[in-house]
């Protein structure tokens, strides 16, 4: 296989080839030694659930060409990548709740690269998710696909590949879906996408990749592979240079110890710890560098909505509005009730909406990489005045920061409460050492991807047990749904799991099929801590 297609292949087959061990340890009747009749594109059920999406009969078509791009992220820097539409984030598609969006995807990119597209947090039908092989085949170079669903839920959502990893590439746009009977109030929206950057700067994904995947022993640090339990607070200043450069490890403020793409020794209390895995050159909000910012332009006293979306592979950043506090509104795309907080906490996959009141100047809008001594940074100008320097750091960034965990789903979208009718635990395991980030101790191979899976039945209110095994944060996205933190916490499709805790998740089965579960860091993905959840026929 070349190495591409392979990396497709794996994708899918790493989500299901250790689902059975999910399955053998969950309550329920998960488990089964045979292989189970599950729920198809055809089937009934399918159908019936679809029946019930809310439509307004209009279809908005659109076309979405992935292909080699060279792209200006500012500043002078160009990097020789791969985008949609030749611009990084692409651009942003907006329906309203209940329109149908066929989206067709050419496949440009350089020969036999497939690829797909993942709708990031929509509840649509299995077989539109763009996850192969698992709900179809990954689209070749040179050939279309056309997606076709309805958005059934308003909010802040995205789409990206979801081949090998694609995702640390410049393939991804945001995707509003508009409440026609919006209850919020505000003059202006401003869709702010936060991205790490390495793809054609220092390297490639795939090479990033490669480089990760020896573990700690392969890149010449034969006495780390027990280090994933290790306090690491003390490497935090220092940087080991490439290992083909044969130089020592010497005292910079890189915020960690890598080779060429390894970062290690990224510290963060907010993450309980490691922070990272890989250095980037850059941190972008909204395809531009600190340097080259994105400026986004209103009047004091305005009343903005900011839809921010974190789009990275492997860092989670902690955002913050000089000047201003923020009103946290939604998370994942649901509402919450609101909280006012200096910044916030977004891991990868994650999707933050708040409120801000303009004040008269020049403002910040830093991304600081958690952990990385790095970050993005926009601007917000309302008057006159100078543009801060790139490696401003507001004080807010240091306040009261929101996660999560602090927050309460709004009355009207809270689950009821209902007893588990099965609860599976998803044990996340693995570490640098070996780089076998996997589930209930597996690394998933390219197996059968109806092999053995976590199953579920329609009607069911399923829980999930996120046990973190690991000295590393994870976020834990799943397709097709949005659970419930705990019993009252918020709606959303990704969570932090934070080293060594436990978290646990609520959803009702009511959408049909086959769903991936995955940590939404690229490179742990890829690497084999992923799932598949499947409806029992």
């Amino acid at each position: 296989m070349n190495h591409i297609n392979r990396r497709s292949v794996l994708l899918a087959g790493l989500g299901v080839a250790g689902a059975g061990a999910l399955a053998a340890c969950s309550s329920g009747s998960g488990g089964s030694t045979s292989t189970p009749s599950l729920v198809g594109p055809d089937d009934a059920v399918v159908a019936a659930a679809e029946k019930k999406r809310g439509t307004t009969g209009r279809t908005r078509q659109v076309t979405l060409t992935a292909a080699r791009a060279m792209l200006d992220l500012g500043g002078g820097v160009m990097a020789d990548s791969w985008a949609f539409g030749g611009r990084t984030p692409g651009r942003e598609l907006r329906l309203s709740v209940g329109d149908t969006l066929a989206a067709e995807l050419s496949n440009q990119l350089p020969d036999r690269t497939t690829t797909s597209v993942h709708w990031h947090g929509i509840a649509l039908r299995a077989d539109m998710d763009g996850v192969p092989p698992a709900t179809q085949a990954a689209v070749r170079a040179g050939r279309n696909f056309t997606y076709r669903f309805v958005t059934d839920a308003p909010g802040t959502y995205f789409f990206h590949p979801h081949v090998g990893v694609q995702l640390d590439r410049g393939l991804h746009a945001p995707l509003i879906v508009e409440d026609p009977r919006e209850p919020l109030r505000y003059d202006d929206e401003w869709v702010v996408v936060l991205d790490d950057w390495v793809d054609g700067v220092t390297g490639t994904p795939d090479e990033v990749y490669a480089e990760l995947k020896q573990g700690m022993g392969g890149m010449g640090m034969d006495g780390m592979d027990g280090m994933d339990g290790m306090d690491m607070s003390g490497m935090s200043n220092m940087t080991m240079s490439s290992a083909s450069s044969g130089a020592s490890a010497t005292p910079s403020g890189s915020g960690g110890m890598s080779t060429k793409f390894t970062l290690m020794g990224a510290r963060s209390k907010l993450l309980g710890g490691d922070a990272g895995d890989v250095k980037y050159p850059y941190h972008l909000v909204n395809g531009r560098v600190p340097a080259d910012p994105d400026v986004y332009t209103g009047k004091p006293g305005r009343r903005v909505r900011l839809r921010i979306i974190n789009a990275g592979g492997d860092t989670a950043y902690r955002v913050a509005l000089g000047g201003h506090r923020l009103t946290v509104t939604h998370t994942d795309g649901y509402p919450v009730q609101h909280e006012q907080a200096d910044a916030l906490l977004v891991g990868m996959g994650e999707r933050y909406d708040v409120l801000v009141t303009l004040a008269d100047g020049v403002f910040p809008l830093v991304a600081l990489a958690e952990g990385k001594d790095a970050g993005g940074m926009a601007l917000v100008r309302t008057g006159s005045g100078g543009a801060p320097m790139p490696t401003v750091r507001p004080e807010e960034l240091n306040g009261m920061i929101m996660t999560a965990s602090r927050l309460k789903a709004a009355d009207d979208v809270r689950l009821p409460t209902r007893k588990a009718d099965r609860v599976h635990r998803i044990e996340l395991t693995g570490g640098m050492g070996k780089y076998d980030w996997g589930i209930n101790g597996k690394r998933f191979d390219m197996g059968d991807p109806t092999a053995n899976p976590v199953l579920v039945r329609q009607g069911e209110r399923v829980r999930l047990d996120f046990v973190n095994r690991t000295a590393m944060w994870h976020p834990m996205h799943l397709h097709g749904h949005t659970y419930q933190l705990g019993t009252d916490g918020p709606r959303k499709d990704t969570t932090i799991v934070l080293p060594k805790k436990t978290v646990s998740v609520h959803f009702d089965a009511d959408n049909p099929g086959r769903w991936m579960l995955h940590c939404h860091n690229a490179y742990h993905g890829e690497a084999g801590m992923m799932a598949l959840v499947a409806y029992q026929a």
